[in-house]
């Protein structure tokens, strides 16, 4: 479960940022393509938070939608596999979106 590891990265980051203080809550952006399950990832958090300055700190989770181009046709379509054929017939096809895991932000207690 490779969730847990990017619960514990986004945390570490989050501190470092925090300098000291408590982290009250915990922003991601999560591309649809990423390959992170976003409840598990949930899960994870509040056992990877426990003993940090996350601790009790909600994360709140952006689904970023996965977009594609077709290079040879140019056409922008909608994309939920990293596998996926455009329907000009080609599959040379560049994820344009999707493929996302950024902390966005992080809000610090008083």
């Amino acid at each position: 479960m490779h969730e847990l590891s990017i619960a514990q990265g986004a945390i570490e980051m989050a501190e470092q940022a925090a300098a000291g203080r408590r982290i009250t809550r915990i922003t991601l952006e999560v591309g649809e393509l990423a390959g992170v399950t976003i409840e598990s990832l949930s899960f994870c958090f509040d056992l990877a938070a426990e003993g940090t300055l996350a601790e009790g700190a909600t994360l709140q989770i952006y689904k970023v939608e996965g977009l594609a181009q077709c290079e040879l046709c140019k056409r922008r379509f909608r994309a939920d596999s990293p596998l996926m054929i455009c329907e000009c017939g080609s599959s040379v096809i560049r994820i344009v979106q999707g493929e996302e895991l950024n902390l966005k932000c992080i809000e610090l207690g008083s």
